[in-house]
């Protein structure tokens, strides 16, 4: 059998360390290549070392894991839709946005998802499998060269799959693209979206990472969550928002409530009195998405009165509330879209 290689991208500069001692090279060499990759540099890229020594490296390692299979940029504004192409042939997407206060990125955390939500096109396969940090840095790195002279400020673990999920490769992603060594992104400049998997919730707020917390609600009260997210029937809504308080009480970092308005079923007045008393007194913000629409369901997105609607209702009852920019709408931005286009074409290619 052949030997797995190795992805050197999800090291951090101690571990890269001891791996270049097992080839007998010294601790400056391994900080020569760490400096490298997170620039995404390939080796053959990598000037400052022998010839020999980075074939050597590339018959035992993989340097970048990541690629761009595709890429659509929207005629509406400047986001750009990534479709990534992993080593073993699967596919993830990414979204890379430009704010007046730089790039933001989207990323994904697992190839598909398990949890099942009624209005996300990402679990409609279930999830294939869990990314590793090295991936996951490698969706940075490859968004980060389209942008050259620039570069991404923001990120946002909020592609396909439940970062929760993946517990121990997206802590070890978080540290790592957050390295003084490295990208050097902010903690505080990366928001992590769950759906409400509640013990893993309360073991993100002891990791002291300030990260944004950002809740996947989209409901006043479990009886009408159970209908949009089969979490809910898991962990009910008193237990949820109970682990967000306590997210707010260990971090000092307000959460975010992750809102998509579905005509009639969650978006009435009532339904927003019934949110604002749920959230009374709690640190936090609700982000109103309006529903992207998915051919596979039969949910619809609210006029723009409901909307309105909807947010003035919670601004009244002094409940902070903004609507979620729309970006990316003519090129499939919604989460999961464009790879289930892509996977569509496969099978009707066979």
């Amino acid at each position: 059998m052949d030997n797995v290689k190795k992805e050197l991208l999800g090291l951090f500069p101690e571990e890269l360390a001891a791996e270049m001692k097992t080839l007998g090279l010294p601790a400056f060499r391994a900080g020569q290549i760490f400096s490298w990759l997170h620039k995404g540099a390939g080796f053959d890229e990598m000037t400052n070392l022998s010839k020999e020594l980075r074939e050597k490296l590339k018959m035992q390692y993989i340097d970048q894991p990541v690629t761009v299979l595709s890429q659509k940029r929207s005629q509406l504004d400047d986001t750009c839709k990534l479709l990534y192409a992993m080593g073993d042939g699967n596919c993830v997407e990414g979204v890379l946005m430009h704010y007046h206060h730089g790039y933001t990125l989207c990323l994904s955390t697992q190839v598909g998802c398990r949890m099942g939500c009624a209005f996300c096109a990402s679990t409609l396969e279930g999830c294939v499998r869990n990314l590793t940090a090295a991936e996951m840095m490698g969706e940075v790195l490859c968004a980060s060269k389209m942008i050259p002279g620039d570069h991404i400020s923001n990120l946002v673990l909020m592609g396909s799959g439940e970062p929760l999920d993946n517990y121990d490769e997206v802590m070890r992603f978080l540290r790592l693209v957050s390295h003084e060594k490295g990208l050097n992104i902010g903690l505080r400049h990366i928001s992590l979206s769950t759906c409400g998997l509640v013990p893993k919730m309360y073991e993100l707020a002891e990791e002291k990472l300030p990260v944004t917390l950002s809740l996947s609600l989209h409901a006043p009260n479990d009886d009408i969550r159970k209908q949009l997210m089969p979490v809910a029937k898991a962990y009910k809504m008193e237990d949820v928002l109970k682990a967000c308080r306590n997210y707010i009480d260990k971090t000092g970092r307000r959460v975010i409530f992750e809102y998509a308005l579905v005509d009639k079923l969650n978006s009435l007045p009532e339904h927003a009195a019934e949110l604002a008393s749920r959230l009374r007194g709690m640190q936090c913000h609700v982000n109103v998405i309006p529903l992207n629409s998915v051919e596979e369901n039969a949910l619809k997105g609210c006029d723009e009165r409901a909307i309105n609607r909807f947010m003035q209702e919670l601004s009244d009852r002094h409940i902070s509330v903004t609507r979620r920019r729309e970006m990316g709408d003519d090129i499939d931005g919604a989460c999961g879209q464009l790879r289930r286009k892509h996977l569509k074409g496969q099978e009707d290619a066979k």
